[in-house]
């Protein structure tokens, strides 16, 4: 991608340089002031480069009634709380004192909440007197901005400034009146949101969150900690020399094991350990031999020696007063990896979690499989025979685990910048699982069978997991997945786009959900606008004039198809027994739909605005030129150097946005229809652009645009609202444990839900052995049914197909079946086939290296398959029972 493309490499990037801007203003005693989650990496490199101390300003929106997504009024968490009260949108949306004062109780709550999960009995620093620094990743609307920047005036702030890496231009200004000092990298014309100016944009946690302010804590010259504590110990009996390093109130404990040929004076291993150090944790960096038993080179390689100097090693930072408590951490490089596996499994549930860097984990031999902390490894993308017995060892490990491969990194990480690579993935996986409680067990989930020890034969270990499942129309079928009704939301899978199974048992299985389990939201693989078709049907909402019937454009057989037409006929039966409210809605998850948006949000706009209408109508003509084929428009954008279409296109959304309030007083879910379409033509035309600078960039901005398009629609239903996801295997099961995530750098909806939701989330795979499969040959080809050969035998679902029967369930969450998790958690191949099957090249085309039990939280397996049946793509005139199909 251009820098242009990405002015910013990622928050970090952007905090350093809008430190160099404000250090040039040289703020009279500042205090920062970090609006969370999103301003904290950004606010962290400020503070530490002007010295300031760093706190959170936190802020609650009150949505408006009936109009969420707009803001009513803002709480600003302080001592007092203060309210700030958009009183001419109160009026406007009708909002009395009653349901106001819930409101403000119920974010008052959540606001004392995270304050202390992310600051605990630290106290607020306060603003008066000084100058007070606020900043975030950047700004859509700045109404949080604002409601914070009147606090800390009220609270007495003598000069407050923002500090911002982006926000739109027309912001700036409104900023200014508030503000005594606007700082913006850049004032965007043309605003695409604020992660569309990040090279990596993904969503903190609140345990990265929680570590990246311990970490300036603990550096600033302002803190009342004081400074880490570092000293020589020496650990008995062999008398071996360590440094200690303790933070003021350590959240754990790191025992580094150094790697053949080092010492505890290791660079590298001294580099992640003060990363540690900043994040909260105290660490001991020590050597394992002795100096007379470190000239013999046999010693190097003896694990169970070094790892009885690990154990030996923990009990000495126990007897350290304060210690013995903390969740502990091993990290271990080269040889000493395989050591920090061997003590882990002895010491069982004391250690929390385990890292290797350029490790030799298979030293730890069969003692792999006792390991139950969860266990990162790292591995330089150019380190080909260390990544190799990595992934044999990541087989044999049983516990959570994970293996990131640094791209362009060697055995030892000397390339610029793999390093601290390292030392963030270290600290982050530290983070979240030294916060947990050692002594957690997971309990099975609730209805989950109690079975007697798998034997080791893989085949047999999957064959007593396996649970046989009757026909799909049978009501036993989807009452197995009640086990998964819990969750907000279950995404339901695919290994192929044309398999008539996976579409009925995703019928099935959803309508269990939505009758039994108040789910009210099914969303798909498939555009806004056609879907948008379909729901208006099954709401029995009036249908709207268009120019192009739903689904028409390659592959037509995807959603138009006797499956789905089945599955549409049910949804509309039972919606129309049910008050508007209550009925269940369809959506569209894809951005393809660039032309059919522009024209659904030109008709909305015909309708309740014309003037806006007539503006929004001149700037999309600048696509209309492509509109026959969009991806021509990425050539011309690639051929001109810059993107022709983007600005008056972000400009027709940012329009729609500003007097979102006017429209969805008409009419709400119209509105979110149009916003929705509007979002879609921005993100397309930036798709199209991007697809020429490579698959990754194209593929995350699709899965980022169908998240975010899953999450608002959740967002529009309401707290209440659950959704059921319709999408490949591809998109719905967990790219990090995929070659598309470790290897490509892709992520995909699955991830970012396990990433919101956690484990409110369930992803349950579909696959299948053999049987025929619709498909093309080539892009915009017609449709064939192909044979769908079987699965190769180096596969997981060759495995599967040895134990699994006609159809099973396999249930791969923790806790369940271990010992099947186990066997799929090994590195093998995994089928996905999409609108095209190319069987001659199937390995190369259609296949690609997973951990399964990591993909998926269940596997729905069907020993053969049959290939859907197509409705006509010819629409034809009649009443409106043919409608949307037009059969």
């Amino acid at each position: 991608m251009n820098a242009e493309d990405f002015p910013f490499e990622d928050r970090a990037d952007a905090g350093r340089r809008l430190a160099a801007r404000l250090a040039a203003m040289a703020p009279e005693n500042p205090v920062v002031y970090a609006l969370p989650r999103g301003g904290v990496p950004v606010a962290v490199e400020i503070a530490h480069a002007l010295g300031a101390p760093l706190d959170l300003v936190m802020v609650r929106k009150i949505g408006a009634p009936g109009a969420p997504e707009v803001a009513a009024a803002a709480v600003v968490e302080g001592d007092p709380p203060r309210t700030i009260v958009n009183e001419e949108v109160m009026r406007a949306a009708g909002a009395d004192a009653a349901w106001f004062e819930r409101a403000r109780a119920r974010e008052l709550a959540e606001l004392r909440r995270r304050r202390a999960r992310y600051l605990s009995e630290r106290p607020r620093i306060s603003p008066a007197g000084r100058t007070a620094i606020v900043v975030d990743d950047g700004l859509a609307t700045g109404a949080t901005m604002k409601a914070a920047l009147a606090a800390l005036r009220a609270q007495g702030a003598a000069r407050v400034i923002v500090a911002v890496p982006v926000a739109p231009a027309e912001q700036i200004p409104q900023l200014a009146r508030l503000a005594d000092d606007v700082v913006c990298l850049l004032p965007a014309r043309h605003f695409r949101g604020v992660g569309g100016f990040y090279r990596d944009f993904h969503q903190l946690t609140d345990e990265e969150t929680i570590g990246l302010l311990r970490s300036v804590w603990a550096e600033a010259a302002e803190d009342p900690a004081g400074p880490i504590l570092r000293r020589e110990i020496t650990v008995p009996p062999a008398g071996l020399a360590g440094e200690l390093s303790v933070p003021a109130d350590p959240r754990g404990v790191v025992i580094f094991a150094h790697g053949s040929g080092s010492s505890r004076f290791s660079p590298r291993n001294r580099a992640v350990a003060e990363h540690l150090n900043r994040l909260g944790f105290a660490t001991l960096l020590l050597d394992l031999l002795t100096p007379a038993e470190a000239e013999d080179r046999r010693n190097v390689f003896d694990i169970p020696l070094l790892a009885e100097r690990l154990l030996e090693a923990e009990l000495r930072v126990a007897a350290e007063p304060g210690m013995a408590e903390l969740p502990l951490g091993l990290f271990g490089a080269s040889t000493g990896a395989g050591a920090a596996l061997l003590a882990a499994a002895e010491l069982g549930e004391r250690v929390s979690a385990v890292v290797s860097r350029g490790g030799r984990p298979d030293l730890a031999g069969p003692r792999l499989a006792e390991v139950t902390a969860p266990t990162l490894l790292i591995v330089g993308g150019n380190d080909p025979q260390t990544l190799a017995l990595n992934r044999r060892a990541l087989a044999e490990l049983r516990c959570e685990k994970l293996l990131r491969i640094i791209p362009g990194a060697g055995h030892v990480f000397e390339e610029p910048g793999a390093l601290e690579q390292v030392a963030q993935l270290a600290g982050a996986w530290f983070q979240h699982h030294l916060g947990r409680a050692a002594d957690a067990a997971a309990p099975a989930p609730s209805g989950a069978d109690v079975r007697p020890a798998a034997p080791r034969d893989p085949v047999a270990i999957l064959r007593q997991a396996a649970e046989p499942l009757p026909e799909i129309e049978d009501d036993a079928f989807a009452a197995a997945f009640d086990r998964f009704a819990d969750a907000r939301v279950v995404l339901l899978g695919e290994s192929t786009h044309g398999t008539s199974e996976f579409y009925r048992a995703r019928d099935r299985i959803t309508r269990r959900l939505i009758e039994r389990h108040g789910f009210n939201i099914v969303a798909v693989e498939a555009d806004w606008p056609d879907a948008a078709a379909i729901d208006r049907h099954v709401r029995g909402l009036p249908a709207r004039g268009r120019n192009v019937a739903p689904f028409a454009r390659f592959p037509t057989w995807m959603w138009r198809n006797k499956e789905v037409d089945a599955f549409v006929a049910w949804l509309r039966r039972r919606n129309a027994a049910l008050a508007p409210e209550a009925r269940a809605r369809f959506c569209g998850l894809d951005l393809y739909s660039m032309f059919t948006s522009m024209a659904e949000v030109l008709a909305y706009l015909d309708r309740v605005d014309p003037e806006a209408a007539a503006a929004a109508r001149r700037r999309y003509g600048c696509l209309a030129p492509w509109a026959s084929e969009p991806a021509a428009y990425g050539r011309a954008a690639l051929a001109a150097g810059h993107a022709a279409c983007e600005e008056p296109v972000m400009r027709v959304l940012t329009e729609l946005m500003r007097k979102r309030l006017d429209y969805a007083r008409q009419d709400g879910d119209q509105f979110f229809d149009a916003e929705r379409n509007a979002q879609l033509v921005a993100d397309a035309e930036r798709y199209y652009r991007v697809m020429y600078y490579g698959a990754r960039e194209s593929w995350n901005l699709r899965d980022r645009h169908m998240f975010e398009t899953l999450r608002a629609t959740l967002a529009h239903v309401g707290p209440e609202a659950k959704a059921v996801v319709w999408a490949h295997n591809s998109h719905i099961g967990d790219a990090r444990a995929t070659e598309m995530g470790a290897a490509r750098g892709e992520l995909n909806i699955g991830q970012l839900c396990r990433e919101e939701w956690g484990r409110e989330v369930a992803l349950i795979g579909l696959c299948a052995d053999r049987g025929t499969v619709a498909a093309a040959t080539d892009w915009d080809g017609p449709m064939e049914i192909k044979a769908m050969r079987p699965s190769r035998p180096d596969s997981h679902e060759a495995l599967v197909r040895e134990a699994g029967g006609a159809r099973c369930l396999l249930d791969l969450r923790a806790g369940v079946n271990e010992a099947a998790r186990a066997v799929l958690a090994e590195p093998r191949l995994e089928r996905f086939i999409g609108v095209i099957y190319r069987p001659e090249t199937e390995r190369w085309s259609h296949y690609s290296h997973a951990l399964m039990s990591e993909q998926f939280d269940a596997l729905l397996w069907f020993a053969e398959g049959s290939a859907v049946t197509p409705l006509p793509a010819r629409v034809q005139g009649g009443e409106d029972d043919t409608y949307p199909f037009g059969l």
